[in-house]
């Protein structure tokens, strides 16, 4: 894919996301059916399909199993896929190895798209250049906004982690807080890792990380709860997703710690967690919009040579701050699975 023929000024991501959100208004409606690991299923209805010809698209993540977040993601994408007439092949890996051999698949399949997480983008760097010289375009989401243009992806859809870590870091000063602990679920992964990094170099206070197994959460409860029984003097618990919030809420009460809990990331158990003052706040980067962009980018490419950002710009999807301030809000879009 030349991407040198599809260079523009450089714009604000703000803009880039209205040019986006505007697009999305016109594309027009459409439904879509199918199995379950090959072809999703929105379990909605539409108005009725779009009156191009069905693509077909591969959304390929790092999702760990258990990690409710990219139900999340899913959702999204299959709401895109059921409005532009798309049938949306789904696959997961957390090990990067696997997860380039998924999009291995993908190409093989001669998908019209691929949209891919970048936990570990060297592992990526490969198959992605094999989509582009296959001719399949590519976005990215979540995970990769450093590295998504080394790559030369088309698109990306997602957060700025480091952004979003320096203001959380900030948040916590805000609070009052002294010493935070920053557990990280995968390590490797560069956006846990940067998320992190952006907490401690904003936060006045003192940092330590912790890594745990997220694919394992009776361990993730046991290391937090014996991080804050050997160190009572933390108090803020840094969580990187909502799963891993909740359980140390747990981990808290079975230490008889005083510390606090606050995330990045949403779901709808998370929102009632801060309602009951279990989490003081979160950061949600909107990962159902991640995914409904993504899928939806491949068809206005497809179709109408649309592409967000003009080649340079990610469009931003967070971060948003959700406290008991406006949690009530939050909470009846988290409750459909779309916050």
């Amino acid at each position: 894919m030349d991407r040198t023929s599809r260079r523009r000024p450089r714009r604000y991501a703000a803009i880039a996301a209205a040019t986006a959100a505007a697009a999305l208004l016109a594309a027009g409606c459409s439904s879509s059916s199918g199995g379950k690991q090959a072809e999703e299923d929105s379990g909605t209805t539409s108005a009725g399909k779009a009156s191009t010809p069905r693509m077909t698209v591969a959304l390929v993540t790092h999702q760990a199993p258990g990690d409710t977040f990219w139900d999340i993601v899913r959702k999204g994408a299959q709401a895109a896929a059921a409005k532009d007439n798309i049938k949306l092949v789904y696959s997961s890996d957390p090990n990067a190895g696997n997860q380039a051999n998924l999009v291995q698949n993908a190409i093989d399949q001669k998908v019209d798209g691929i949209a891919v997480t970048l936990a570990k983008p060297d592992a990526m760097k490969d198959v992605v250049a094999k989509a582009e010289k296959a001719g399949i375009p590519v976005v990215g989401l979540n995970s990769g906004l450093s590295d998504w243009k080394k790559l030369g992806m088309l698109e990306f859809f997602g957060q700025d982690e480091t952004v979003a870590g320096e203001a959380f870091g900030k948040k916590l000063n805000e609070v009052g807080a002294k010493k935070a602990v920053c557990v990280i679920q995968e390590q490797g992964n560069v956006g846990l890792t940067q998320r992190c990094a952006g907490v401690k170099k904003t936060f006045d206070g003192t940092t330590e990380t912790l890594y745990v197994n997220g694919t394992d959460m009776p361990s993730v409860k046991s290391t937090i709860t014996a991080k804050l029984k050997q160190d009572s003097s933390i108090d803020y618990v840094v969580a990187l997703g909502a799963p891993y919030a909740l359980t140390a809420v747990q981990s808290v009460s079975d230490a008889g710690s005083k510390a606090k809990i606050a995330t990045f990331d949403l779901n709808k158990d998370l929102t009632s967690a801060i309602k009951k003052g279990d989490i003081q706040f979160a950061v949600d980067q909107q990962p159902y919009l991640q995914g409904y962009l993504a899928v939806d980018s491949l068809w206005l490419y497809k179709n109408n040579g649309n592409y967000s950002g003009g080649g340079e710009q990610p469009v931003l999807t967070g971060p948003a701050f959700v406290d008991s301030s406006n949690v009530d809000t939050i909470a009846k879009f988290a409750a459909k699975g779309t916050r």
